[in-house]
């Protein structure tokens, strides 16, 4: 399942829970799709924040 897919259930279970309450298949489902997708937040941000490169180590990299 992509991300806009998951995104999309996961608000299509938000607004059946405020209208009618969902069922507890269909909470353990936005649970586990939730899940799913805080791992691929924390996914892509530890791999934004590994890819960071300080410019002060570039210049002593280069000065030696």
């Amino acid at each position: 399942m992509d991300i806009d897919s998951l995104v999309q259930r996961i608000n299509e279970l938000a607004r059946k829970q405020k209208e009618t309450g969902l069922t507890k298949e269909e909470t353990e489902e936005r649970a586990k799709l939730r899940e799913r997708y805080l791992q691929n937040v924390r996914r892509n941000f530890k791999s934004q924040l590994e890819s960071i490169e300080w410019v002060e180590d570039q210049k002593d990299t280069k000065r030696k």
